[in-house]
């Protein structure tokens, strides 16, 4: 085994004095990565279709978290997200030479509000989340672009029940 030399050795003081003083002020600064976010009650009742992908997808992750039970029941409930729109879009936004469409953005919309059912009272107002996501497509990979639509629409999804989630955590009762 051949020994460094001394500007070898250099290099890798100072590249491990560089990765320290980076640990220590990314750990200094409060940055923490993102946890799943805690809902502030017991009992929720979620509005969304029986066959929403986005409702599948948020009851699954709330009965992983733990600490708030879904029930079917609105009187069993203390509050009720009540889904107020939920759909999907996709709009051609660019066209090739020859007039056929070369790119679109998709679209995922979600309206919602949050009420408590004791009173009524609203936690949160008529809140809409929109996400967006371009695509490009060519005449000879149209297998292979429906696959990445229907990729980026479950990225959006998923994206759309952590935005929701994070809302839901944010309600002060």
């Amino acid at each position: 085994m051949t020994r460094p030399t001394g500007t070898q050795a250099r290099r890798r003081f100072a590249r491990a004095l560089a990765l320290l003083t980076a640990t220590a002020a990314v750990s200094g600064c409060g940055f923490q990565l993102r946890g799943s976010a805690q809902l502030p009650f017991e009992t929720l009742q979620a509005g969304f279709a029986p066959n929403s992908a986005i409702g599948a997808d948020f009851r699954r992750l709330v009965r992983v978290q733990g600490g708030t039970r879904l029930v079917d029941r609105i009187e069993e409930a203390q509050v009720r997200l009540e889904i107020l729109q939920e759909v999907r879009e996709k709009e051609i936004v660019g066209f090739s030479s020859t007039g056929r469409p070369r790119e679109y953005q998709l679209r995922l919309r979600l309206r919602f509000r949050l009420t408590e059912v004791a009173n009524g009272a609203e936690l949160i107002a008529p809140t809409e989340l929109l996400l967006r996501r371009e695509i490009t497509t060519t005449d000879t990979q149209l297998v292979a672009k429906e696959q990445e639509e229907a990729l980026l629409y479950r990225e959006m999804q998923t994206d759309m029940v952590q935005q929701l989630l994070r809302r839901l955590s944010a309600v002060r009762r």
